[in-house]
């Protein structure tokens, strides 16, 4: 019986299989038993992982937060008695000093009065001296010369009134600073409690920011701080308010800085940067990249005990330099991992090799 080529070419394909099997089978099984072992032997030890030795050191920590400057004292400037603006001797936006007129309102009839209540009042000296005098020769009553004296204490009173009237037509400054905006021109007309304009104090300027809840309790009265401007430039002062009671929608707390500002050269409303000194204490210097989570999601680095088991240490991160991150939360020299921590759990043994 005569086969077909398929079936021969099919024959001879198994057949070179088989044989291919046995050769594999003979000689390639040792080689196989070395590849598997060679695994189990490389897990028996100790992962490795690289470390740096970082050194307890004492450092001043700062609180830094973005804030801006406002000014110590804002007011608006506030009619007294109801008149027409007559005058606006200062200029919108220039420095004036305590007592300098903002608005001048019409005199009107005030004058006028002034005039007779101190005619009334010259009368009623005259009246009270000659009720004395008669007095003392018999003619007048004691009870007549207090009613003299009551006439003249009276007509001393109407004096004094119309003089606040008519002091009131001039709106001052209550203090120096800059006059920043009129709200009153001249022909307006003014009831009392409407506004003149809007001062400002700038020296000594302040400068706010809204501290976080995990930094307002490292700030004190009186501690000294820096605040960067937007410009460059830098100014030096201390704190003198931190608020007990918390925004309710930022949970933040408001911190407020005076510093120096002769000429009122800075501005209102300008951003700044706050370094707040928060006093000294123990911190190390580590690379960003050691930070690390743990399970609970604190944040916290690392580090090898001496002997050589892993141990997670929560921290607190104090500033962020180009060199590093300063931290506290570790207790004198250390070994932080700087390579694999991520790989490796806490009570682990591990083989140590110091970073590159």
């Amino acid at each position: 019986m005569r086969l077909k080529p398929q079936y021969v070419f099919v024959i001879a394909v198994g057949v070179v299989l088989v044989i291919a099997f046995l050769v594999g089978s003979l000689f390639g099984g040792d080689s196989r038993k070395a590849e598997a072992k060679a695994p189990t032997a490389a897990q028996a030890g100790p992962p490795s992982v690289q470390v740096a030795m970082t050194p307890e050191q004492i450092r001043e920590t700062q609180v830094i937060i973005r804030g801006r400057t406002e000014a110590a004292r804002t007011v608006v400037v506030r009619s007294e008695t109801a008149g027409v603006v007559s005058s606006t001797p200062a200029a919108e936006g220039s420095f004036v000093r305590r007592g300098q007129v903002l608005c001048r309102l019409s005199v009107d009839a005030r004058q006028a009065s002034l005039d007779q209540a101190r005619a009334n009042l010259r009368s009623r000296q005259l009246q009270r001296q000659a009720a004395q005098q008669l007095a003392e020769k018999g003619y007048r009553s004691q009870t007549q010369v207090l009613e003299a004296q009551a006439n003249l204490d009276a007509a001393q009173a109407q004096v004094r009134a119309a003089e606040i009237a008519l002091a009131q037509v001039n709106i001052t400054a209550p203090f120096a600073g800059v006059f920043d905006r009129r709200d009153a021109e001249i022909g307006t007309y003014l009831s009392p409690g409407q506004p003149c304009g809007t001062m400002i104090e700038l020296d000594p300027l302040v400068v706010v920011a809204d501290a976080p809840e995990t930094e307002a309790s490292r700030l004190r009265l009186g501690a000294p701080a820096t605040a960067k401007l937007v410009s460059g430039q830098v100014l030096n002062g201390r704190v003198r308010y931190v608020a007990r009671d918390s925004d309710p929608q930022t949970r933040t707390y408001r911190v407020e800085i005076a510093v120096a500002n002769p000429g009122n050269s800075v501005r209102s409303g300008l951003s700044a940067e706050l370094r707040v000194g928060a006093g000294a204490g123990a911190a190390h210097l580590v690379p960003v990249s050691a930070l690390v989570l743990d399970a609970s999601g604190r944040q916290g680095v690392r580090h090898v005990l001496p002997d050589n088991r892993v141990a997670f240490a929560p921290v607190t991160v104090l500033e962020e330099t180009p060199q590093g991150m300063w931290i506290s939360g570790l207790s004198g020299p250390a070994r932080v991992i700087t390579v694999g921590q991520s790989f490796v759990a806490d009570g682990q043994k591990v083989r140590v090799a110091q970073a590159r």
